[in-house]
């Protein structure tokens, strides 16, 4: 993940996150994910897994999954999770900028918090990032957080008309719904005590 103010400045706040408890690791999947897990199909890119909840909850269902951070910390606690459970993931450190680098290709890419991290340029690289990664046909499925999170703790919010500018070209945007995006309990306080307010995106690679 990349903050929209440095990249420095970004791993530094991630890093002092997981050096403590991470208010997003809520030690399942996000239950946006688990709502469509019926309708996804065949291999799956976690793009910034964190401690890799998301994928673990698709590995367990049969999925062949990888996840992708770009902290070593967040990807040893998946690694030692995916251990504990018993369940064949592949974890690695990577850079979400520049998956046009990889040779291998998915059927979907999940997304649960890092599109908001990015500044407008960055999102601009990370959608052509995801294009590469994404067989024709491929779907990705982002959880952001929106403008109708009250105050300004946390990430930048995103608009709906945001999201559908930055997935306009060489995708059919399949759907936009309001959502939340759960976190831990004492994390909840900085939202007026609810968890953030959400856009959940699903989109169809087409070109």
């Amino acid at each position: 993940m990349t903050e929209p103010e440095t990249a420095a400045v970004g791993r530094e706040r991630f890093e002092s996150a997981y050096a403590g408890s991470a208010p997003w690791d809520i030690g399942k999947a996000q239950p946006v994910f688990v709502a469509v897990a019926d309708k996804i199909r065949g291999t799956i890119l976690d793009v910034g897994c964190g401690p890799g909840e998301n994928a673990l909850f698709f590995a367990a269902r049969g999925h062949q999954v990888t996840g992708l951070d770009f902290l070593e910390a967040p990807v040893a606690i998946a690694k030692q999770k995916a251990a504990e459970r018993k369940l064949s993931v592949t974890f690695v450190v990577g850079d979400a900028l520049r998956l046009g680098e990889w040779s291998e290709r998915f059927d979907n890419a999940i997304d649960s918090g890092l599109f908001h991290v990015f500044s407008n340029e960055g999102r601009a690289q990370y959608e052509k990032s995801l294009k590469t990664i994404l067989r024709p046909g491929g779907k990705l499925f982002l959880l952001c957080f929106s403008e109708h999170t009250p105050g300004n703790v946390g990430p930048r919010r995103v608009t709906e008309g945001e999201l559908r500018a930055a997935f306009r070209e060489g995708w059919q945007i399949e759907s936009i719904e309001p959502a939340s995006f759960e976190v831990c309990d004492d994390a909840k306080v900085r939202f007026g005590g609810e968890n953030p307010k959400a856009w959940f995106l699903i989109a169809r690679r087409t070109a």
